[in-house]
């Protein structure tokens, strides 16, 4: 028994480590007087200091649960969430015990002895020491709570679970008025109910206006950007430069890898098993686990070479080596009928070996040693002069986002680049091909860029505008048909414009995304047609096909329950708007930009102070 409360215990004590720690974040102590000055806060919240030895305990606690849980280290990017998330976590605490105190909601131990008693910890009611047939025992966790056990695990249970009363207090303060009235279920009833079937005429402005109808000079250009610069903000932008040291397999290593197949083919024709030496060897770990076994499959289902090799071999023998885009197989098929075949492969992938890899992490080394975590912006240069690799231009990074090289998106250096200054490298990034080494070239500020620098950007938005107003004129030819009699579909095929048939479908699922279109197709009446709907995507126009309304004796019959779930959806919405409200309520200096540094920051700064 004490093996499950240990196992318990450790999970109730990450949460109350959480709650406690934020209980130390959240005094004013004045660590200035302690340290002699230094920074020892990463910010306030509310007038309240929060001490960094403690944020960093728990952002560390935070990144080995998810460690533990993912079997990974995290990446910068992952490390950054989880700063993230733990100092919001902050806020909205700081920003509860302001609410807790202005409404003089507390918790007695008496209240809290009653919750422990009648609600038992998640953990504890799936442990199989209080289950009786498959189900959880009271009786068991009452008498639990009587043993020495328990005497050393409630004491941990007691942070946890008076903070989760006193929010459960609040929330029931929060939502005692939401009510939904009788018309209000009705509505609701009838968003998830009425159906409606419709034909649709769609004018895409980008598509239906040819490009060449569409002349600007310079200066309407200009004018646009002039008078749309909100269009034009972004966030913060990075310019990187970068070297790329690949790190493929050359002759060598395909050499090796075949030999190593080979060596393996020779054991098995000596008499190993062929599906023992799959789970030793093979590094397609799905079919190796059973012994190599890919089961039945037929022709365009495996990498051509393999296919070839499998209808070709015969049955009961052990291949040569095989090349494939993965590797080289041995290969030994069991059946073959039907257009079929059932096989058994090993899998040795072309890895990077010997002589070869004992190169690469050489030249890795020297990259790391000449041009990372550098200050100086001429270290990147002269790595790559010394290695003889070209620099490469990184596409801009927005603040937040991930570096990207081409099509391929690299980790880690999408938060270095915002903590960096301009000039400074980072670390070497490591992925599966090729090491990494980037430069950040410049910052650009959050706001609208010069003209100069997007004119391409702000020719594509004025010719889009200028579609969208020669659209209206498209609109209205087609409203002049329906008008002199045409049909919805004649006018549509008359003008060269798409033209579908949607649903049924409801309210709340619609067949397409314009709460515009959806609330014409609830509003226009059963045969009849609309005009000319204008949304952000395009101007459309409808037909109801069909209409089919929400069955009302449905709705008596299960009102009840449909009242119970809409209620507990707006006490839920409710809950959601008051935290966000609450946290945007909070006074907060971040000063967490300010203390993490980037490596060769606190390495210059180092070498300064010595």
């Amino acid at each position: 028994m004490m093996q499950v409360f240990r196992s318990i215990a450790g999970k109730v004590a990450a949460v109350v480590f959480a709650v406690l720690m934020i209980v130390f974040l959240l005094t004013s102590v004045d660590w200035r007087q302690v340290t002699g000055g230094s920074r020892t806060s990463v910010g306030t919240i509310d007038g309240v200091t929060i001490q960094l030895r403690a944020y960093q305990s728990m952002v560390q606690s935070q990144i080995e649960n998810q460690q533990r849980q993912t079997g990974r280290s995290l990446s910068a990017e992952e490390v950054e969430e989880v700063r993230n998330a733990v100092w919001d976590e902050l806020v909205q605490q700081q920003a509860l015990e302001r609410e807790y105190r202005e409404r003089h909601l507390n918790v007695t131990s008496e209240e809290i002895a009653a919750a422990i008693q009648e609600s038992p910890p998640p953990e504890v009611m799936s442990a199989p020491t209080f289950q009786t047939d498959g189900k959880f025992d009271e009786s068991k966790y009452q008498r639990w709570l009587r043993s020495a056990e328990a005497a050393q695990v409630i004491p941990m249970l007691e942070a946890q679970y008076r903070d989760q009363l006193r929010r459960s207090k609040l929330f029931r303060v929060v939502t005692a008025d939401v009510y939904v009235s009788d018309p209000g279920l009705w509505q609701s009833w009838k968003d998830a109910h009425d159906k409606v079937t419709i034909d649709l005429v769609t004018i895409q402005p980008r598509s239906a206006v040819p490009d060449s109808a569409v002349h600007l000079t310079e200066q309407e250009i200009r004018q646009y950007y002039d008078s749309n610069t909100d269009q034009f903000k972004r966030p913060e932008t990075a310019y990187l430069s970068y070297v790329e040291l690949l790190r493929s397999p050359d002759q060598s290593d395909t050499a090796s890898a075949r030999d190593h197949a080979l060596q393996l083919r020779k054991e098995i024709l000596d008499g190993s098993p062929f599906e023992e030496v799959a789970k030793r060897e093979s590094a397609d770990t799905a079919s190796g686990a059973k012994g190599g076994d890919l089961g039945e499959f037929g022709k365009g289902v495996m990498d051509p070479a393999f296919e070839r090799a499998a209808f070709s071999l015969p049955i009961g023998t052990v291949s040569e080596p095989v090349l494939s885009a993965f590797g080289y197989h041995l290969i030994k098929v069991e059946s073959r009928s039907g257009g079929k075949v059932k096989a058994r492969h090993i899998l040795i992938p072309i890895e990077i070996v010997g002589a070869h890899r004992d190169q690469l992490d050489a030249r890795a080394d020297s990259l790391e040693a000449l041009g990372a975590d550098k200050v100086d912006p001429t270290a990147l240069d002269t790595a790559a002069r010394v290695l003889g690799i070209g620099v490469g231009q990184a596409l801009p990074l927005q603040k937040g986002g991930r570096v990207q090289v081409g099509l391929q998106v690299l980790p880690d250096a999408g938060v270095w680049a915002f903590q960096a200054k301009p000039g400074e490298t980072g670390r070497i990034v490591e992925v599966s091909y090729a090491y990494f080494l980037f430069r950040l070239d410049s910052l650009e500020p959050e706001g609208v860029r010069p003209f100069e620098k997007i004119k391409q950007s702000v020719a594509i938005a004025a010719t889009n505008d200028r579609k969208t107003r020669l659209a209206s004129g498209i609109a209205d030819s087609l409203a002049k048909r329906l008008a002199e009699g045409s049909t919805l579909d004649q006018a549509a095929t008359a003008l060269g414009l798409p033209h579908q048939q949607l649903g049924p479908f409801t309210r709340i699922n619609p067949a397409i995304p314009s709460p515009r279109v959806v609330g014409a197709a609830f509003g226009v009446d059963q045969g009849k047609t609309s005009g000319a709907i204008n949304a952000e995507e395009g101007i459309y126009f409808l037909k109801v096909v069909k209409r089919e309304p929400a069955d009302s004796a449905e709705f008596i019959k299960g009102i009840d329950d449909f009242r119970a779930r809409q209620v507990r959806l707006a006490t839920q919405d409710r809950v959601r708007n008051y935290l966000a409200a609450l946290k945007t309520s909070a006074k907060v200096t971040d000063r967490r930009a300010e203390i993490y540094k980037t490596e060769a920051q606190s390495s210059s700064q180092g070498n300064k102070r010595s």
